[in-house]
């Protein structure tokens, strides 16, 4: 615990609901190449960073790497379970809202207990403070704690002064808490540990760290030195094809404009990403250590996927279409890699050359 390090990896992992189907195969796939290319056994994803940072279905996939769990068994997570999870999706239009209003409620609760099962098979009664001891990889996990409407993160006991306060939190109650999002899913009320009868009630982290890569810059300077290495990969749950455009006529939008809250959670999202990453970046050349942020993959998707990006679309067409733009992006990747001209690929290719065996 706060042993210093010459080079200290990190993967920040944004939040997106069933998009997190993407990154969970978009990493197995490129583990897999590189499995192959080394001519080696499965490879330890989760191992090969010092610090692991991931909000809502990102927090999911965080705490799955952390704990050794095969990202197969991760992205078969959100294909078998997706539908249960989100059984019920926002409505469309007027006619829709009537019969969500009465509908939703009871979808929420049903859903809730469907991820609970869904991650509870994944990753037991593991905690924090266990996965660590046995792992030695930390984790931070960005949430909102409803009583006081404040930031809250989770953590390994990974820095000098840790007081261990999210020791013996459950990484299932961990995921819960963070992937709370306000209509797509019920509040969760997480029982403290150690305190009969005490509990608190969080909403999802993507509220204000969806993309938590200045969670991830903040913990990783605490981890580290000055003349120390930062190396901070980030990913999205698909780079998708932002913006809208308006009319003049357009812009007194009401709750179906907005599909009742929905779009304005996916701008949110997509304001976060991009600020953050700006902010991470403009930040980096007035440290007193080397810092280098990438995000990964790199381009827009096409235009046709935006009909299956929403973060409750459990459909077939939706699942298979997310897993097909993973594969080609982690091909993509491979090849970027295999180019000493690219020092963004460079750095691939040597982050999943040194990475540990499964």
């Amino acid at each position: 615990m706060g042993e210093k390090v010459t080079t200290l990896r990190v993967l920040s992992l944004d939040g997106g609901g069933m998009r997190g189907l993407y990154t969970a195969t978009y990493l197995d796939c490129l583990a897999t190449a590189f499995q192959k290319r080394r001519g080696s056994g499965p490879l330890d994803v989760g191992k090969a960073f010092n610090l692991i940072v991931g909000t809502s279905t990102g927090a999911i996939i965080a705490c799955a790497l952390a704990n050794g769990v095969p990202l197969s068994i991760v992205a078969a997570l959100y294909k078998e379970h997706g539908g249960a999870i989100f059984p019920r999706q926002l409505p469309d239009g007027m006619l829709g809202l009537a019969a969500d209003v009465r509908s939703r409620p009871s979808a929420l609760e049903s859903g809730t207990a469907a991820l609970k099962t869904a991650l509870e098979s994944c990753l037991g009664s593991t905690t924090l403070g266990q996965m660590y001891k046995c792992r030695g990889v930390a984790i931070a996990v960005p949430a909102v704690e409803l009583e006081h409407h404040r930031s809250f993160v989770f953590k390994t006991p990974h820095l000098q002064d840790s007081m261990r306060r999210d020791d013996d939190y459950r990484l299932v109650d961990v995921c819960l808490a963070s992937s709370a999002a306000p209509i797509y899913r019920s509040l969760a009320a997480i029982d403290t540990p150690g305190r009969s009868g005490a509990f608190r009630v969080f909403a999802d982290g993507g509220l204000w760290a969806n993309n938590p890569v200045l969670v991830a810059l903040v913990d990783a300077l605490r981890m580290t030195a000055a003349g120390d290495h930062i190396e901070i990969y980030c990913m999205g749950t698909c780079p998708r094809p932002s913006g809208d455009f308006v009319r003049k006529d357009q812009v007194h939008r009401g709750l179906p404009e907005w599909k009742y809250g929905g779009s304005v959670a996916t701008l949110g999202m997509d304001a976060q990403e991009f600020a953050y990453d700006h902010i991470v970046q403009m930040l980096a050349p007035h440290l007193d250590r080397e810092c280098r942020i990438m995000r990964f993959p790199q381009g827009q998707v096409p235009g046709e996927m935006m009909q299956y990006l929403a973060l409750d679309d459990t459909r077939e067409d939706a699942a298979r279409a997310l897993i097909a733009q993973a594969q080609s992006d982690a091909e993509m990747t491979n090849s970027r890699s295999n180019n000493p001209g690219d020092p963004e690929g460079t750095l691939v290719k040597t982050l999943f050359t040194d990475m540990p065996l499964a």
